[in-house]
């Protein structure tokens, strides 16, 4: 098992899954130079006929997913950032997420959506959003999040095997981040939550790209005496949500860690159906750290400002355990 990027985790594991399926083709926003690296040397690999460059136009590249995956190809549509979700989602909205169920299930739809989300780069507010709950709120696609290098890999491979729309959502400020990535045959069942570390006082869930900084705070907080249980989903949707609940039975607090807008978050979802599925065992009520209902600032001070970090995680937790 070697370390590696975030980035070289998802290119191998898009690789891999190009060399097993012919099907497979990728095509976006500058895929061939992949300005981000990890669709880096696909082209070279793969040929114009499976890899290509699209105009930028978000409204084709969705559309002509959604046609493409109905034909027979599995389809690999990589959006850069994910603000250009927005620009994109007739074709997301009311076709990919619905087109199966309107024909009886009669086609299926193996799109995997690529973007990158969350702020920590600088780029200013329409390139730094985390819509992840936007996409929640669909009802027919799936929603993947990874934490760390190797589940990047085990999870685009399985998003890419998946017969249903998809959404592969990196954060921005994590991909050049090194770990262990498993090598050869890797996959990751969608919706399923790994615990990263026991505790026994207070469960924390962390999204995407706020698991770092829960894993500092967990750190922080246990030379305080404090035993944080340390969860990440790594699917938004579909949700994990009986690891969750299990450890919240436990321990009897929770703290949910999300990059979204507070308003509507992913946090406030999880908060109110653990809620409803615990509250008997609750000592306290759950709490959210988030993003507030603001526009990302582009001045990086403004920006780190923003977004939740270890302090503020380890300021929720003790809120609870008073």
């Amino acid at each position: 098992m070697a370390k590696k990027r975030m980035v070289q985790a998802i290119n191998e594991g898009i690789a891999e899954e190009m060399a097993r399926d012919p099907s497979i083709v990728l095509f976006g926003e500058d895929v061939e130079v992949s300005p981000i690296g990890d669709t880096r040397n696909l082209f070279e690999r793969f040929g114009p006929a499976r890899v290509r460059n699209t105009p930028i136009s978000e409204t084709v590249m969705t559309g002509m997913a959604v046609g493409a995956a109905a034909a027979g190809y599995r389809v690999i549509c990589h959006l850069f950032y994910g603000n250009f979700i927005y620009t994109g989602f007739d074709a997301i909205a009311n076709q990919a997420a619905k087109l199966r169920y309107m024909l009886g299930g009669q086609i299926r739809l193996p799109i995997t959506f690529m973007a990158v989300i969350g702020g920590g780069r600088s780029v200013a507010a329409q390139h730094s959003d985390s819509m992840h709950p936007t996409l929640m709120n669909l009802g027919g696609v799936k929603v993947v999040m990874p934490g760390s290098p190797g589940d990047a890999k085990g999870l685009i491979k399985s998003s890419i095997r998946d017969d249903s729309p998809v959404f592969f959502l990196q954060a921005a400020g994590r991909g050049g981040e090194s770990g262990e990535v498993p090598d050869g045959e890797y996959v990751i069942p969608l919706g399923k939550a790994i615990i990263l570390r026991p505790g026994s006082n207070v469960t924390v869930v962390a999204i995407g790209s706020m698991v770092k900084p829960a894993q500092r705070a967990c750190d922080e907080l246990a030379k305080a005496g404090v035993s944080a249980e340390l969860i990440d989903p790594r699917c938004v949707m579909p949700f994990d949500f009986d690891t969750v609940v299990d450890s919240v039975k436990r321990t009897g607090r929770l703290v949910i860690v999300d990059e979204a807008r507070r308003t509507c978050s992913a946090a406030s979802e999880i908060a109110a159906t653990v809620t409803e599925r615990t509250f008997g065992t609750l000592r306290a009520p759950a709490r959210r750290v988030t993003v507030e209902d603001v526009a990302m600032p582009y001045s990086p001070i403004l920006e780190k400002a923003v977004i939740p970090d270890h302090l503020r995680i380890m300021e929720a937790v003790r809120g609870l355990m008073q």
